[in-house]
């Protein structure tokens, strides 16, 4: 038996040492074979999607709401597709591109469709990022097939979202195989908006971009993108106009008043009003309400700009060490006659322990360095309340000490509003922090400058504290016993303290400085 074993043992030995090339050669094969087919799969593809016209539901141009500025600038966009007889009377000549920047969610797609479908035109859509294939000139042929089957509809708008990832800023160094393939996509773009050859009809180009500083300088000059509009979020009227667009069909609670929510959501873009009616809905149903109540939609705002409530619970001495937290925020932002605040929680949510809401009075676009001054006293109010009852501070305060740095940095280094640093009361710094080409000691002096505000906003926060401590116990006392006040809640606080505008006194004692402004010493 070991006999006859060596003797197969060796011959399956010899057998494979004949053919192992032989097996070689053919797996190689094989494998040459699959590759060769995922090659013809890619690149001998039928026509992708991007230049099919899009079949979906046209939005109607009373369907856009909140950015009258870019539909006016856009109506005559619709016009010269609908007739360009009338405006070709007149020499003019058709804009090649229409470019849509502006924050997320602002509504830059529904405009694109919105014109097409007030012109009466077929509608191609894109995505910049469909453009930039891992295989050098698929890009390309993706443009030239996009633009041509746009002309032959005669008339047609082409909509091509985040044009920045085709669109970028060039850095003219060659670079990997990726990079050359979305320059040609890139070159082949800026040919097509050129148009060499005439249109048989009039194809308008309009791309959607979040970063208009980021694209590359020869999309955006005459002659290729000649209109560049901006998209921003709506104002007060626009926000209660789309409210009342997306509530269409959603029936509301008697007490949800859509224009108190409007002026609630200062920033807000459609998107997200959209969304926060859609969570209150989901709310509502949830509790087995038959209409959406004011609680409901004040949750889904909730969720949207702090998070949702979180399960873990705080002991006591932290509830209280958050509870004076919060009260100081709220009680230096009523002292103040900043924005009222609107909700005190000590209910954990998302990643924050507490917080304090307030409403804007209204929609302003430029503040005052003593109206910053002022935000940056309500900032350093939770870590004041803290040094003032528990005598320390604690780690809870980190996001607003940041934003507290981020708010220095800014009106010294870019809106010029430092203070004074030597003796012969210099003009306050204006100059960019992230500049290389600035000195040790002017950085060191916007150091000095920042901190200075910091410093004087915390002596200020102390001081108003100090002053108003009853009211802040009550605010606390509170907090601790119910976790959230209303609007309503806070006021009655206020009131039974007869709170209102205050001066401090210059008989007040002065708090001890927790924010250091020494710096080490820079070699002149």
């Amino acid at each position: 038996m070991h006999l006859l074993y060596a003797l197969t043992t060796s011959e399956i030995q010899e057998f494979f040492f004949d053919w192992y090339p032989i097996f070689g050669i053919f797996f190689m094969f094989c494998l040459l074979l699959v590759f060769l087919t995922l090659m013809r799969s890619t690149l001998g593809s039928t026509k992708p999607e991007t230049v099919k016209a899009s079949k979906t539901k046209p939005v109607l141009w009373e369907e856009v709401q909140g950015v009258d500025a870019a539909k006016d600038e856009l109506m005559d966009v619709a016009e010269w597709l609908r007739d360009p007889d009338r405006f070709a009377g007149l020499g003019a000549q058709p804009p090649r591109g229409v470019l849509l920047f502006g924050p997320p969610g602002t509504g830059k797609t529904m405009l694109a469709r919105a014109v097409a479908a007030q012109a009466g035109v077929d509608f191609f859509s894109a995505s910049g990022s469909s453009f930039v294939e891992m295989f050098v000139g698929r890009g390309a042929a993706r443009i030239r097939r996009l633009f041509k089957e746009a002309r032959k509809s005669g008339k047609a708008v082409i909509f091509i979202d985040e044009l920045d990832a085709v669109g970028g800023a060039r850095s003219g160094g060659g670079g990997d195989g990726g990079t050359s393939e979305r320059e040609q996509a890139l070159n082949q773009l800026l040919v097509e908006l050129d148009g060499f050859e005439r249109d048989p009809g009039t194809v308008i180009v309009i791309a959607a971009s979040n970063h208009v500083d980021k694209l590359d300088k020869a999309l955006l000059r005459p002659g290729r993108f000649d209109r560049q509009v901006l998209v921003s979020p709506p104002d007060r009227a626009g926000r209660e106009a789309i409210l009342r667009a997306h509530a269409k069909g959603k029936p509301l609670g008697a007490d949800l008043n859509l224009t108190d929510v409007a002026r609630k959501t200062t920033g807000m873009t459609g998107a997200q009003l959209a969304n926060a009616l859609n969570e209150g809905a989901i709310i509502a149903g949830r509790a087995g309400r038959k209409a959406m109540a004011r609680e409901d939609l004040d949750e889904a705002l909730l969720r949207q700009s702090v998070g949702s409530q979180q399960a873990r619970r705080l002991n006591q001495k932290e509830r209280r060490i958050v509870a004076y937290h919060e009260a100081g925020h709220a009680l230096c932002r009523r002292l103040l006659g900043l924005d009222p605040p609107e909700i005190l929680s000590i209910v954990p949510r998302g990643p924050a322990l507490g917080f304090v809401g307030h409403s804007p009075k209204e929609d302003t676009y430029l503040k005052s360095r003593d109206e910053m001054l002022d935000e940056l006293v309500t900032l350093l109010g939770g870590r004041a309340a803290e040094e003032e009852v528990m005598g320390e501070s604690y780690s809870g305060a980190v996001d607003d000490l940041a934003r507290v740095h981020t708010l220095c940095k800014q009106m010294v280094g870019e809106f010029g509003m430092g203070v004074p640093i030597d003796a012969e009361g210099a003009p306050p710094i204006a100059l960019p922090t992230d500049d290389y080409a600035l000195s040790d000691k002017t950085r060191r002096d916007v150091d000095l400058a920042a901190m200075g505000l910091a410093r004087e906003a915390y002596r200020r926060a102390r001081g108003l504290l100090a002053a108003n401590r009853k009211c802040l116990d009550d605010l606390a006392a509170n907090a601790l016993e119910r976790e959230t006040l209303t609007r309503e809640d806070l006021d009655e606080v206020f009131a039974a303290h007869g709170l209102g505008e205050l001066e401090l006194s210059e008989t007040s004692q002065e708090p001890a400085v927790a924010l250091s402004t020494e710096l080490p010493p820079t070699a002149e």
